[in-house]
């Protein structure tokens, strides 16, 4: 069972959590755009196109079927539509693309159109706007107050949030996030829809948690972590906590059972002590799961068993409640250049 990790960036330590799992099973590769401190940690990496080039899937799939690569994760929000897309492609040459059914991650990857899913089927969210002029109208009539979230409807990472304390900002703060999003990765989805890129939110309140909900690989709920997100750096979770996934229990299984989802969902969300809003959901392992690896859970290692036809063993699957995580940042060479 070999495994590609891709667009895996800086996450270093799920290549380790994989290359742990499969042990002397198989072979971690890692692939990555440019060299980084992932492609540093796997067994083999790759550079390899970017992931609008249109090059990128055929060269997946060559390197797939060189290397005998038996199921490829992404890592990265933008990379899940392109390989949702093509994963028929890749069944057909013995490559599980582990991840949620195409609909799914489209849903989940646009940010207004997540929104207006859960809303629809009963989940409490922010309340969101998709244009400046229905957001001012919003205020104006007190349906919506200051300090409002600013943000790209297909952002990810905190590229364009901001928060707007009055009219005066929201202005600024509107044409600041939608040159975010046009000056960076996000121009390719967010071209999509150049008059409603960028969404105004209310801002939520009580403690803000990361849940991952966990799903086998044919779509059937198995369990779920819970974590206290106590501080943030670059748009992920830096500081957290497990906590008692019991508030959370039923949101949990209702996404589960609606968007079928394979292996990982992650579910931002805020819990003031009654009722549970869901900011934004994701289709892949999330910067906020090492706090529950840490904690005694070992998804890798399951996932690993479900790509070998084996059952799910709930021991990899529980989480201490108080375990407090935080992550370190650690200067690494990642080559040499020479000089002319």
């Amino acid at each position: 069972m070999n495994i590609l990790l891709t667009s895996a960036g800086r996450r270093s330590y799920l290549v380790r959590y994989f290359r742990e799992a499969l042990g002397e099973e198989g072979v971690v590769h890692v692939g990555n755009s440019e060299p980084s401190i992932a492609t540093q940690c796997g067994d083999a990496a790759v550079l390899t196109p970017l992931i609008y080039d249109p090059n990128y899937i055929p060269f997946l799939k060559d390197y797939c079927r060189k290397h005998s690569i038996g199921a490829i994760l992404s890592l990265f929000d933008i990379d899940l539509p392109i390989l949702a897309a093509h994963q028929t492609e890749f069944s057909e040459l013995g490559t599980r693309v582990v991840l949620a059914p195409v609909e799914t991650v489209a849903l989940c990857n646009d940010k207004w159109k997540a929104d207006c899913w859960l809303r629809k089927h009963g989940f409490q969210t922010a309340r969101t706007f998709i244009d400046l002029s229905t957001a001012k109208r919003a205020i104006a009539a007190g349906e919506l107050s200051y300090p409002v979230v600013v943000k790209p409807r297909w952002g990810m990472g905190s590229i364009g949030v901001n928060f707007a304390a009055n009219e005066r900002e929201l202005d600024v703060f509107f044409q600041k996030s939608r040159d975010a999003a046009m000056e960076s990765y996000l121009r390719f989805e967010s071209t999509q829809t150049p008059d409603e890129m960028i969404l105004v939110q209310e801002k939520l309140t009580g403690q803000e948690h990361g849940l991952d909900v966990v799903n086998d690989l044919d779509g059937n709920y198995v369990t779920m972590f819970a974590k206290a997100k106590l501080s943030m750096r670059a748009g992920e979770t830096d500081v957290g906590l497990t906590v008692d996934p019991s508030p959370f229990a039923e949101v949990g299984r209702r996404l589960s059972r609606l968007l079928q989802h394979h292996a990982i969902l992650s579910v931002d969300c805020f819990y003031d002590g009654r009722t549970v809003k869901i900011g934004e959901l994701n289709c892949r392992i999330s910067g906020h799961y090492p706090i529950a690896h840490l904690a005694g859970a070992n998804l890798p290692k399951q996932i690993v068993r479900w790509l070998h036809g084996q059952g799910t063993d709930m021991d990899l699957l529980r989480v201490r409640a108080g375990i407090r995580v935080t992550k370190e940042l650690v200067p690494t060479v990642l080559g040499t250049v020479e000089s002319n």
